[in-house]
């Protein structure tokens, strides 16, 4: 989980699946496509989740926030902190490489589905009691995209 930057992963992953999921919106129309990848990326997306909290040795916010160089190595995200207690993680990512790689590979409309949309499933298998809000993405256009952890109430 550690050797290979996430940013470098998801571009492989991108590289095969981009065809793939091109291939599966001809074949069966972008809905029910795009639904069919969806649910494959959220199940490796908990899985992950449960392997970041082993790796860190614990599933707190505080292990959270100490799994966030894993995100940004390569410089892939640029992050402003602006909260982190016991119950909160909030920061807003200022620069997205993920979104430019995508762009870069000739498929920035699978981006939110092969990389924004993993974050909710990734927190069901880190900790089912922490919540994730977000209202917009780089990905989608946003200027930043604003992440706010909290434990559920």
């Amino acid at each position: 989980m550690t050797q290979v930057s996430i940013l470098a992963r998801r571009e492989i992953e991108a590289r095969i699946l981009g065809p793939v999921v091109k291939g599966l919106i001809q074949e069966w129309g972008r809905e029910k496509a795009e639904k069919f990848i969806e649910a494959i990326i959220q199940s490796i997306a908990r899985e992950s989740g449960a392997q970041m909290a082993k790796l860190l040795g614990g599933n707190s916010l505080s292990h959270m926030a100490k799994g966030l160089p894993f995100w940004t190595k390569d410089d892939a995200l640029r992050m402003d902190i602006q909260e982190q207690t016991e119950n909160s993680l909030v920061f807003n990512v200022t620069r997205c490489r993920y979104a430019g790689m995508y762009k870069e590979l000739g498929i920035p409309e699978l981006g939110v589905l092969l990389s924004c949309h993993r974050d909710f499933a990734f927190l069901e298998g880190f900790n089912p009691k922490l919540k994730l809000t977000r209202t917009k993405t780089i990905m989608e256009g946003a200027d930043l995209c604003d992440f706010r952890y909290s434990l559920k109430g």
